[in-house]
């Protein structure tokens, strides 16, 4: 892929759809094409953060590690953007990240990626639309477990995670 090619994919994400073309072109030469195999991980659970990553092909599977085992909580595609938290929030991986299928993404290093925070808002807009809008998923997944534990334990079934404590 071209850096024209990778330009033009940026410019499509409404993450950087109102970045003036010169400062995208650049954030597009700072960025670097890495490719995973399927089942690769891209960072772990507690790694600290150096860069987000916007997946061009394939899909990857965002996994929260619990007391009870590894739990996929989300599965993104092209277009989307995973490490963003981490970075924006200067604070320790909250997920693993591992490539579901081969996947190839555009990485972009803490640096540039929170210089063009700063200099435009509407990113920054965009990306708490996002991260609200991942909340919102987050919070619905744990109102609808918090209700499959209840009806259990009204049925007299103890879950398994509660039996371990």
């Amino acid at each position: 892929m071209s850096l024209l090619q990778e330009y033009e994919l940026l410019r499509r994400v409404p993450f950087f759809a109102d970045i003036e073309p010169a400062k995208l072109k650049l954030l597009t030469f700072m960025s670097e094409r890495v490719a995973y195999d399927a089942d690769k991980t891209l960072f772990r659970q507690g790694d600290r953060a150096d860069a987000a990553y916007l997946i061009i092909e394939g899909e990857a599977d965002i996994i929260v590690e619990l007391p009870t085992g590894p739990m996929t909580i989300a599965t993104l595609g092209p277009h989307e953007i995973v490490g963003e938290m981490a970075i924006l929030c200067d604070v320790p991986r909250t997920a693993t990240v591992r490539a579901k299928s081969r996947l190839v993404t555009l990485r972009i290093a803490k640096d540039p990626f929170m210089r063009m925070v700063r200099e435009f808002p509407n990113i920054a807009v965009s990306i708490m639309r996002e991260l609200a809008h991942r909340l919102e998923l987050t919070n619905n997944q744990l109102r609808s477990a918090l209700s499959e534990v209840r009806r259990l334990r009204d049925a007299g079934i103890e879950p398994a995670s509660a039996a371990a404590e």
